[in-house]
């Protein structure tokens, strides 16, 4: 399978003028294999390759040699000038010019990528590149390339290109991949300003703009920052921000070739035992042959996710989660296809990346018995059918029923959420919930009827009283509704 299909080319300009850097994007043309990948080229290189031979297929095998024929004069692929036999345009070449380029349209030798290979390359990932913009970064151990990748499902990804061992071997770390637009469409144009610091995405359905730089988003920790090994971003004691080549300031801290935060940040200590008992445990409950995802996402896209689970009742998480066809580890956490009851246990979701590790979520999981759950939902559903039948019988007309009891701690509004059903299914008298149910709202009923009788029955100053109200109310409404007359004839 070729990359055959040139999408964009952006020139990344450099002190010398004449020798830019070359950006490109090539996809794949077949509709079986979807990838793309981007290249850097040298331009010196690419003048190397036009002033070298012209390919030509000779003898019975017809195979690509170097043409050893005279070339014509102005020389093929020579921009048009005054100093290269005067001409102005390509319309006022010789005909035997364009004769021997319809002949001879290829040249010998490729031109092959600065790094004998692909920048960045992407298969069956379900997108394609489209455009390509790149800023140099001056930093804090060096000048980093950035490139901003948009795709045809309206994202663009913010790659960093890292020298291993040298310059010339280098390696693409992943900084952000952002949903541009909210619904997936092709980015068909996109602008860089290093000035400004900003670049401007378009595409069929509008026009937006998106900062360099969100250095925000890594973390609150100078672990975190120094791992995002972002050239725009440093740790200045106190928060990730943006860094300025220019600043005075010692305690600013960066490590984008190594992103070791073990040196850079040595005098902040970590530990996963601490950092784990110290975080908040969330309660998470799951009903038995349900599936369920226990969400973790790492800051920084180099990180390596493990889960480690404890079954006991306030046992750490010690032992690493066994995946298989049922529990699987995604990138958006942990899924359950289907839990059972010994999944109930702690979970702790921890990343660790260049020999630093952190606790990015502590779970409790708790797994419901599904027939124990049926009953308790039966139960209600019964009761609520009574209810309607004895409002029926007392001429109550069709008026809903009220509400069901809230335990203690439910939402407002009395409706009965998810952790109202596991007190319930816990709470010893489960059978004396209808009755109390039923008390409940006989106590409600006699106290509205209380409330009719008092109205009917009391009269004198506070029977005006309320007459007084009552026209009040009148009053206003007529007011509210006033626009709504219609015109007084003339």
């Amino acid at each position: 399978t070729y990359f055959d299909e040139l999408q964009d080319v952006y020139l990344l300009q450099t002190r010398d003028a004449k020798n830019p850097v070359i950006y490109t994007i090539f996809t794949t043309t077949s509709s079986v294999f979807k990838g793309s990948a981007v290249c850097m080229y040298s331009m010196a290189d690419v003048r190397r390759t036009f002033l070298g031979p012209f390919a030509h297929k000779e003898g019975p095998s017809h195979k690509w040699v170097a043409y050893q024929g005279r070339v014509p004069y102005p020389r093929p692929g020579t921009c048009p000038s005054r100093i290269f036999g005067g001409f102005e345009s390509t319309r006022a070449f010789p005909d035997e010019v364009v004769s021997f380029v319809k002949s001879h349209p290829l040249m010998l030798h490729p031109v092959r990528p600065a790094a004998q290979r692909p920048l960045l390359l992407q298969t069956d990932v379900g997108y394609r590149f489209t455009q390509i913009v790149v800023d140099r970064v001056e930093a804090d151990d060096g000048h980093y390339d950035v490139m901003f990748i948009a795709t045809d499902v309206g994202t663009v990804l913010k790659v960093v290109s890292v020298p291993r061992q040298t310059w010339q071997d280098l390696e693409e770390v992943l900084l952000e991949e952002i949903q541009v637009f909210k619904e997936p469409e092709p980015i068909l144009s996109m602008e860089i300003s290093s000035k400004l610091q900003y670049l401007y995405i378009g595409s069929s359905g509008g026009l937006t703009q998106l900062a360099l730089h969100r250095c925000g988003v890594y973390g609150e920790a100078c672990a975190e920052c120094c791992l995002a090994r972002d050239p725009y971003c440093a740790w200045d004691g106190a928060s990730c921000t943006r860094y300025f080549p220019s600043s005075r300031r010692r305690s600013r801290r960066q490590d984008v070739r190594n992103g070791d935060p073990l040196t850079q940040c040595s005098d902040q200590y970590y530990s996963l035992a601490g950092d784990a008992e110290s975080m908040e445990e969330q309660l998470v409950y799951g009903v038995e042959n349900s599936s369920l995802l226990l969400e973790c996402l790492p800051k920084s896209q180099q990180a390596h996710v493990s889960w480690l689970l404890g079954k006991l009742s306030g046992q750490s998480a010690k032992n690493e989660v066994t995946l298989d066809d049922r529990v699987a580890k995604t990138a958006h956490g942990l899924l359950f296809r289907g839990t059972l009851r010994g999944d109930t246990g702690s979970y702790l979701c921890r990343a660790s990346e260049h020999g630093f590790a952190q606790t990015l979520r502590r779970f409790r999981l708790e797994v419901i018995d599904a027939a124990q759950l049926e009953e308790l939902l039966q139960k209600e559903d019964e009761a609520m059918s009574r209810a309607r039948i004895a409002q029926a019988t007392e001429g109550a007309g069709p008026s809903p029923p009220p509400p069901p009891p809230s335990l203690p701690g439910a939402a407002p509004q009395g409706q009965l959420w998810y952790r109202d059903f596991m007190q319930l299914i816990n709470h010893p008298t489960l059978g004396g919930v209808d009755d109390f149910c039923e008390q409940v709202w006989h106590r409600e009923r006699r106290h509205h009827r209380g409330r009719q009788g008092k109205g009917r029955h009391h009269g004198g100053f506070g029977h005006a009283k309320w007459k007084h109200l009552q026209d009040g109310k009148k009053g206003r409404s007529r007011r509210t509704h006033e626009p709504e007359r219609s015109p007084r004839s003339v």
